[in-house]
């Protein structure tokens, strides 16, 4: 069996530190004989015995199989291009695998750290399907990288929210409005008691709505009602770009008073990101657009337990999870996975959480399976028609959601609360 995802090293071992990465594999050669090819390819070995392989250099860089766990097979393979064992009927077996490697051979390196556990080994012939499904690091990673800086309770801070979710929302059409239209519908958001806003990650800094204008206006709109009314609406503008651009950008959101800053993590890539978080002073939103490349098919790519571990110790304050059901195609168990491995700790003494991001097709009618799903408030809940599309305008469309997780946490059912609570009534009336 499988050890517990996210589980930490025992730091009482003396044995030379490792990291451990766990796959879903497809071949069909043994499950044995295609993980040895993998932890050669991926450490030491090559296709072949070469000069200077020794036993001696193996035992200090070889990576090693820790378990490995037979778990079906199929009539086919999943991936094109695969090979099969000479004269014999192909059985593509299934598994569960867990590959180690000394820590020595890269350092605690992120970037390395992807070479090795992501590599090459994707495309060996001796696989049909390989997924990455968790990854568990030493603490020299947890030593070597910052973090999220603010999390879960810097946001909360920031927001002024406490003890529920952040009912958030996205800018809408995505693209097209200009500079001033945006900061009028962030006035309306405003009024209506909205958390948390952020830029669509297609709104970049285009010529019908420049990134400066439109954060000048927008901070005006926003600045302004927090002098009226104390609060503090969290707007994430998105400042990907080149690493200059984004310093930029950042710097000018934090002049004028801002609190977030979302980026593209497949974008800006990983190296772009620590940079940034080196740099930034503001809450680092992390957008996930493109995750479904990495992850639609099954057989293939990673597993968002494993991707979220690099981007957390890397320093995002939030990570998008998609949302339960959503308009895409991922069921809500998997969803529900990728929130909780954000709100799983990474290393002792440093947690290293990161909210969860609700968005994707969201109303009131998720609160109460979200809530039964993570069983916790710290998370962003976004929603678009969901809020804007409300019956009774957008203020309705807040409480509704508000209304919704009041009724979650309390263990109320929403038909129930909805009796005395007309906005979450009209919300579910009209989102059937």
């Amino acid at each position: 069996m499988l050890s517990e995802p996210n589980a930490p090293p025992d730091p009482s071992s003396d044995s030379p530190a490792r990291f451990e990465a766990d796959y879903l594999i497809e071949s069909a050669f043994p499950l044995g004989e295609a993980a040895e090819a993998i932890a050669g390819e991926q450490s030491c070995g090559t296709f072949v015995a070469v000069p200077g392989e020794t036993a001696a250099l193996r035992a200090r860089a070889a990576a090693r199989v820790e378990r490995i766990e037979e778990i079906g097979e199929t009539a086919a393979p999943s991936l094109p291009g695969a090979g099969a064992p000479r004269g014999s009927p192909a059985r593509w077996r299934h598994g569960r695998l867990t590959l180690s490697w000394p820590l020595d051979n890269i350092g605690p390196s992120l970037p390395n750290l992807l070479a090795t556990v992501a590599g090459n080994l994707f495309e060996l012939k001796q696989v049909s399907g390989l997924r990455l499904l968790d990854l568990r690091l030493p603490h020299a990673f947890a030593d070597a990288y910052p973090g999220p800086q603010f999390g879960i309770a810097g946001t909360r801070r920031l927001a002024g929210v406490a003890g529920r979710p952040l009912i958030g929302t996205i800018i809408k059409p995505s693209v097209g409005l200009d500079a001033d239209e945006t900061a009028a519908l962030v006035a309306t958001l405003a009024e209506a008691g909205i958390d948390f806003i952020k830029d669509d990650e297609l709104q970049s800094d285009g010529a019908h709505c420049p990134f400066e204008q439109r954060a000048r206006a927008v901070m005006r709109v926003i600045t302004a009602h927090a002098e009226r009314t104390g609060r503090m609406v969290m707007y994430a503008f998105n400042i990907t770009g080149d690493l200059d651009e984004m310093r930029r950008r950042h710097d000018l959101v934090a002049g004028l008073g801002g609190t977030c800053v979302m980026a593209s993590l497949n974008a800006v890539g990983l190296v772009g990101f620590l940079a940034l978080r080196r740099h930034a002073q503001l809450p680092l939103h992390a957008h996930r657009n493109g995750w479904g490349a990495l992850s639609r098919a099954p057989l293939l790519g990673w597993s968002f337990p494993a991707w979220q571990t690099v981007w957390r110790l890397a320093g995002a304050d939030h990570m998008h999870v998609n949302g339960l059901s959503n308009k895409f195609s991922e069921d809500d168990e998997s969803v529900a996975s990728a929130a909780r491995a954000c709100l799983a700790p990474l290393f002792a003494g440093k947690p290293c959480l990161a909210m969860p991001v609700f968005s994707s097709g969201q109303t009131a009618r998720q609160a109460a399976a979200t809530w039964q799903a993570l069983g916790s408030t710290d998370l962003i809940h976004a929603a678009g028609g969901g809020i804007m599309a409300h019956p009774q305008g957008p203020a309705a469309g807040v409480a509704s959601l508000r209304e919704a997780w009041d009724a979650a946490v309390a263990g109320i059912p929403a038909s129930d609360y909805a009796r005395t609570h007309p906005a979450l009534a009209a919300a579910l009336e009209a989102f059937r």
